[in-house]
């Protein structure tokens, strides 16, 4: 019987930082491995999912997991400092110790994409979710699926663009991939696009035809994408998005992640755009 489905679901694990990557002023990338070898075996999420981070001595809190299935043996966790737990973190070094619970929630629909050209949309932290089915989807093994790749990113400023490495040198050149980038403000030294993610996205003017659009950033920034990929002529069922940072708990206990009557942990974290239009509005 594998251990993943014997594991405690509340039993966070033991784990340790192998390196930490400087993505922006207030976002680091924590690479990490399970102390047990055979955790590390059976913990096989998939892209869209999350898990519980914790630091012993100060708490716990959701984080998306932002590597991919395909990469083996390693997790990476894209952590933005905005409180006690984050910043806890963010003092730790490489060979630190930390507990990871999970995986939990629902997944993006890769099964249902196959075939499909993917648009994905992220803003700021919010690619860090996306990048998992990014990467999924851009692996040698899975690329064949997938049609077209197109990612529209932003970010306020060049400093706060995450994963520099992938959207300006290995995404672009990925076979069948184009990055689009900007920045909210022109800056010296920045050569690219300016202007917010929603005008970017209308300027370039996708076509919905056999597409889906995947989504995540900061609310007011999702609340213009669905909108104007509404008006572009996508369909809700072409349009997904992810939810995670109203998760909690992961496992459906606390109820703080709730929206109506469905659970973020339980439900999403991961919702077509048709399913939001059933809950009370979330953005």
């Amino acid at each position: 019987m594998s251990n993943c489905h014997c594991r405690n679901p509340l039993k966070p694990y033991p784990a340790t930082i192998v390196k930490i990557i400087d993505e922006t002023p207030d976002v680091k990338t924590f690479q990490m491995v399970f102390d047990d070898p055979s955790v590390m075996e059976s913990f096989r999420q998939k892209p869209g999912q999350v898990a519980q981070l914790s630091v012993f001595g100060v708490g716990e809190a959701t984080i998306s997991i932002t590597s991919s299935p395909t990469r083996k043996g390693i997790l990476e966790f894209s952590v933005k400092k905005v409180g006690m737990l984050t910043g806890a973190l963010h003092r730790l070094e490489p060979g630190s110790k930390v507990g990871i619970r999970g995986p939990y929630g629902n997944h993006f629909p890769y099964e249902v994409m196959k075939g499909k050209d993917l648009l994905f949309i992220g803003g700021g932290i919010g690619l860090a979710p996306l990048r998992a089915l990014i990467d999924f989807v851009l692996a040698e093994e899975n690329r064949g699926d997938y049609g077209k790749v197109d990612i529209i990113y932003g970010a306020r400023s060049m400093d706060d663009l995450c994963f520099k490495y992938d959207i300006l040198d290995r995404w672009p050149k990925m076979p069948g991939t184009t990055v689009y980038t900007t920045i909210d403000r022109a800056e010296p030294g920045w050569e690219g696009h300016v202007g917010f993610v929603p005008a970017y996205l209308e300027e370039i003017n996708p076509s919905p035809e056999n597409k889906y659009a995947i989504t995540c950033g900061p609310p007011i920034m999702i609340k213009f994408v669905l909108q104007a990929l509404e008006k572009m002529g996508f369909s809700d069922d072409q349009v997904v998005t992810t939810l995670e940072l109203k998760m909690k708990c992961g496992i459906g206990k606390c109820g703080r992640c709730n929206i109506g009557s469905k659970y973020v942990c339980l439900d999403g974290p991961v919702f077509y755009l048709s399913q939001l239009k059933q809950l009370p509005p979330e953005f």
